[in-house]
């Protein structure tokens, strides 16, 4: 199995030397950082480039953010899926937030070393955060009914982007259930089309318009 910034070149091409410079750079950072913060299990560090980082970005697979974008990604504990968006996507700006702070410091840390200017990393809850976002992103925090009501009124009602402004979600498993509960439009997008590993045969991206 590949575990190196290689998967990512594979299935994004486009790279420019920096950005590939700074995908590598990640899985060390987040080895030394994982060694004093747990963050990520020690099964996962092992295989973080499949499971945390070329997760994170099958966001990116779904949709291509315009630049100046604004991002809020909502309980993220160490960066994911903000930090490799946010290497992949340089015009655009990222909020990571998290309500425990010693996961914001390994993103600080993390988005420092990696010299990333457009991420701001906070420590706070999702509904104490003010401000419009194009988009707002996450990896399975909770079910998608509540998650739908923390950020509710935090989504900018003018579009630029080909997907309609609202909520991009990673999630795995059966999601019917989740969706019926939420009752709202939502257009789900299988992670397998786009990647090859058997990681990914349960994982998707839900897209749930809020404007």
């Amino acid at each position: 199995m590949t575990n190196d910034s290689s998967l990512i070149e594979k299935y994004f091409p486009q790279l420019t030397d920096k950005q590939k410079q700074q995908f590598a750079q990640l899985g060390e950072l987040y080895r030394h950082w994982n060694e004093q913060i747990n963050v990520i299990s020690r099964q996962d560090i092992d295989n973080i480039y499949e499971k945390h980082i070329l997760h994170s970005l099958g966001i990116a697979k779904v949709v291509n953010f315009k630049d100046f974008s604004e991002i809020l990604d909502v309980g993220t504990g160490g960066g994911f899926p903000g930090i490799p968006l946010a290497i992949l996507f340089p015009y655009c700006q990222f909020h990571l937030i998290d309500s425990i702070g010693k996961k914001i410091k390994v993103v600080q840390e993390v988005s420092a070393a990696l010299g990333l200017e457009n991420v701001k990393a906070e420590q706070i809850r999702a509904e104490q955060v003010d401000g419009e976002y194009d988009f707002i992103v996450s990896r399975a925090v909770t079910r998608i009914t509540p998650f739908y009501g923390w950020v509710k009124g935090k989504v900018n009602i003018n579009c630029y982007n080909k997907l309609k402004n609202g909520i991009l979600y990673l999630k795995g498993g059966d999601l019917d259930e989740e969706l019926k509960e939420l009752g709202k439009k939502s257009k789900t997008y299988e992670l397998f089309n786009y990647f090859n590993e058997e990681f990914f045969e349960t994982k998707k991206v839900v897209h749930i318009p809020m404007v």
